[in-house]
Parts: structure tokens; C-alpha cells; sequence
């Protein structure tokens, strides 16, 4: 069970995770060229045109819409302060800003994971909301590629982002990440290879929904046998609470195990209603109670039924 927002962050009434600071680094140095300073209207411009890039590598590398908006507002700031008349690309320029404040965040949210309430999980996202997130290359944006990139180091997921998401080619992702064509090619080589290790089969789109509904038909009923026979016999069931909701605060695997878990928190669902959505290439619930959204529950599956609960 995740939390779930769109690319604004508009939906999300539950408590927020703990929050990230952004590291004060300072901005890449640029392409110097002679000429006049950028007026803040074109400089308001030439944000605007790349805004959508740069929301689509912050969130692939932090996994958190809400963070990535954050970090794009901090990209803005340092766009706004920097000597604009220096910088001759200025799209390459806010990309590698973005890129190098991801880097920074995911390096202190590491340590700020240990004392996290529960697992962590990536933020859905509704590509929906803002098309422009979802038109680059989609298999960096798929759930299971943004929870396999959780294993990656902050250097691995820049070159794995900005090559498979974006197409950039190995010089410039070497210029983003201060480092060699060829080093920026092993990152990224050993980036995709860690997460095709990681890559398990899933049923296709429709029969990922079926078995979905089936689970939450059987789990809002508190069908054990229902439940048990849906699930394989080491299902895992990871809730990420965002650190404050009430959920399993350790991964619960077995499908007994998960069954009567599930069965002891029916009352979850007085007065929910469900929404079903595509997000990251696969179905979830959306669960909505009065005061909004509560949460989103997705399922992946193998031969042997369902073998893992987000």
C-alpha cells in the first residue's frame, strides 16, 4: 500500500513523509558566452519550456512527486539568483541542476530512511494529470522500474534516468555527473543490468486488474479462504504507511500470515470507496474516504497467484 499524488502533489491528504532537505550545492558551472543577462520574463520562459523535463528526472530519481515539485521550485529559485548571461543552453544548464540536487537529496535521504516508519515505497504517479511526465521513453516511469531503482546508488539512477528516460548521450551525461564518457557508460550499463536481475514476470495488464479486483473483493469481505487461495504461498505484503498511517510497520510474508492480517483490519475499509487507475504501467486501487484520498493498493503475480502487495 502506497500513498499516491499527482505531478502537483494536489492529492495527498494523508501526512507527509519526513521532509528532505535540499543540500545547498552550488550550480554547475556553465558554458560562459558573452551577451546580455536574461530578463526574468525569458528567463520565466526558458524555465517554463523545460519545467515538465525536470519534474520527469526528479521524480524518476526520488520516487516522491511531492519532493521532485519541491526540488523543481529549488532549480527555479537558483535559475532566478544565477548569472543567466553566462549560460548558453539553458535547458542542459536546468537539467543538470535538477540532476545534481537529486543526487544530493537521495544521498541524505538515505540516512533519513533509516529512522522511516515502516518500508518506504515510491509515490504512483498519475502520468494522466500531466502528459508531458509520460512522453519520454516509459520504462523508466513503470512502478516496478522506480521501486528496482531503489537499489541503485544516487550516481547509478542519474545515468540509468537521463539514458533510458531521456535518450542523453554518455558525454552529456558525463558533463551532468563530473565524470568520463566511458565511466558515465558503466553507470549506466551496471544500472540496467541490476534492475534486469531484478525484473520478474507479471501477468499482462488485464489479468493484473482481474486478480486485483478478486483480492479486494475477497480482503474488504474478510474472505480468508477467498484470500489464501488467490495469494501464492510466499506472497509479501509491503505498506508504506508515508511514516505516520497505520499500517504493518515490517514486510508480513506467507499467505496465511498476510491473510489474517488482512482480516483483522476490515474496519480499514469503512467508508472507502475505490478508484481504479493506471499508474506506472500497472492497475491500483485508489481508496478515497471523505476527507479524500487514503491510499492506492496495487498487486503483482506470478504462476502461482498473487506474490506481492504494494
Amino acid at each position: 500500500m502506497a500513498t499516491v499524488e499527482g505531478p502537483s502533489g494536489q492529492d495527498a491528504p494523508a501526512p507527509e513523509r519526513p521532509a528532505r532537505d535540499t543540500p545547498d550545492r552550488p550550480a554547475p558551472e556553465p558554458t560562459r558566452t558573452p551577451g546580455g543577462d536574461l530578463g526574468l520574463e525569458a528567463a520565466t520562459a526558458e524555465f517554463t519550456a523545460v519545467r515538465p523535463r525536470l519534474f520527469g528526472i526528479a521524480y524518476r530519481m526520488l520516487g516522491s512527486a511531492s519532493e521532485a515539485e519541491d526540488l523543481v521550485q529549488e532549480v527555479w529559485l537558483r535559475w532566478q539568483a544565477y548569472d543567466r548571461a553566462s549560460v548558453a543552453e539553458p535547458g542542459a544548464f536546468l537539467a543538470t541542476i535538477a540532476t545534481r540536487l537529486s543526487i544530493n537529496v537521495l544521498q541524505s535521504a538515505r540516512v533519513r530512511r533509516e529512522t522511516y516508519i515502516g518500508p518506504w515505497l515510491p509515490e504512483p504517479v498519475d502520468t494522466a494529470a500531466d502528459p508531458h511526465l509520460g512522453a519520454e521513453r516509459g520504462e523508466a516511469l513503470e512502478y516496478a522500474t522506480l521501486l528496482l531503482m531503489e537499489r541503485l546508488s544516487p550516481n547509478e539512477r542519474a545515468a540509468y534516468v537521463l539514458r533510458e528516460a531521456f535518450d542523453y548521450p554518455y558525454g552529456q551525461i558525463a558533463g551532468v555527473l563530473g565524470t568520463t564518457p566511458a565511466a558515465a557508460r558503466q553507470l549506466a550499463s551496471r544500472a540496467r543490468r541490476h534492475i534486469a536481475d531484478g525484473r520478474r514476470s507479471r501477468p499482462a495488464p488485464h489479468g493484473q486488474r482481474e486478480l486485483l479486483e478478486a483480492f479486494m473483493t475477497a480482503a474488504r469481505s474478510g474472505d480468508m479462504q477467498g484470500l489464501e487461495r488467490l495469494f501464492a504461498a510466499d506472497v509479501v505484503n509491503i505498506s508504506d504507511g508515508n511514516g505516520a498511517v497505520k499500517v504493518a510497520r515490517k514486510p508480513l510474508v506467507g499467505a496465511t500470515r498476510v491473510a489474517k492480517f488482512l482480516n483483522a483490519i476490515t474496519w480499514l475499509w469503512d467508508d472507502v470507496t475505490i478508484e481504479w487507475k493506471d499508474l506506472g504501467g500497472r492497475t491500483w486501487a485508489v481508496l478515497h474516504q471523505p476527507n479524500g484520498v487514503y491510499a492506492a493498493l496495487t498487486i503483482d503475480a506470478n504462476n502461482t497467484g498473487i506474490d506481492q502487495i504494494l
